[in-house]
């Protein structure tokens, strides 16, 4: 298999991956909160994380460790914001919003017409989604979901980045530790002492290695190997993906509207990458 395939297999696998355990991940809301569930996701993914990379601080410039930082801080707002959105919200509906994230940074900066129809039909699919005035969806939840949507932009540009300065895992690593005491305060606030029952902390070990230990891996690794368009075609699954896992998880149906919505969204953002 080329190096180009394995990529491709990479950002599939890591698109399912991720989407699933956030279909479990909202099972675990009622006793740990999103907050409680975030920190148990990011707190064992970090422990898996440098268990297997065994990062080092000593032997870094100081620019590449204040990358890494920024790194940790981008996951754990964007994951704390979208399990706080989908606390509110559909997690179809909350994947779809947050993916104007990476459909901004495939934009910025484009001096092209025709990416200008393509940000006018993710757009229009965002606001059938958001339904601005239409009281169906919670206004809180759009808000975190837009404020994870920002954050998966910068999210994109660190990725690549981090991926060039440390070799494997190990600035993942480091940033994982970072995400993890940035949500623990709220995390304590939320979930108290239910983030030491056994069988959460199970469950949560379950959510990290699905939603965090595996995707975020496998897009360091793609990223090494696929350029930056074909991941961006890849990762426009995102939504779709998100939907069905809401509906196999959670039974969350979502009506012809909905689908339709979600569909302006992924075809846009293949209609920017790709041209």
């Amino acid at each position: 298999m080329s190096d180009e395939a394995r990529g491709v297999a990479l950002v599939v696998a890591g698109v399912a991956s991720a989407q699933f355990g956030a279909g479990f991940a909202v099972t675990l809301f009622d006793e740990l909160g999103p907050g409680g569930a975030v920190f148990l996701r990011q707190g064992i993914a970090a422990l898996v994380l440098v268990a297997i990379w065994r990062p080092r601080v000593a032997g870094h410039a100081r620019p590449d460790l204040r990358l890494a930082v920024a790194f940790g801080i981008t996951l754990g707002l964007m994951n704390l914001c979208i399990y706080e959105a989908m606390d509110r919200i559909p997690l179809g509906i909350a994947v779809t919003i947050e993916f104007a994230g990476p459909l901004a940074v495939a934009v910025i900066g484009s001096r092209r017409a025709l990416d200008l129809l393509w940000v006018a039909l993710a757009a229009g699919g965002i606001l059938l989604l958001a339904d601005p005035g239409g009281g169906s969806l919670d206004g809180i939840g759009v808000a975190f979901a837009l404020g994870a949507a920002t954050m998966w932009a910068f999210y994109i540009l660190l990725s690549a980045r981090v991926g060039r300065v440390f070799p494997g895992g190990t600035g993942l690593a480091l940033a994982m530790v970072v995400a993890s005491l940035l949500t623990a305060p709220i995390a304590i606030t939320q979930a108290g002492s239910e983030l030491l029952r056994p069988e959460l902390l199970a469950a949560g070990a379950a959510v990290a290695l699905a939603s965090s230990v595996l995707p975020y891996s496998f897009d360091l690794e793609a990223l090494r190997r696929l350029p930056a368009r074909v991941f961006g075609v890849l990762m426009s699954l995102e939504p779709a993906v998100a939907a069905l896992a809401g509906l196999v998880v959670l039974g969350q149906a979502l009506d012809t509207l909905e689908w339709v919505a979600i569909g302006l969204v992924v075809a846009a953002s293949i209609g920017v990458t790709a041209s």
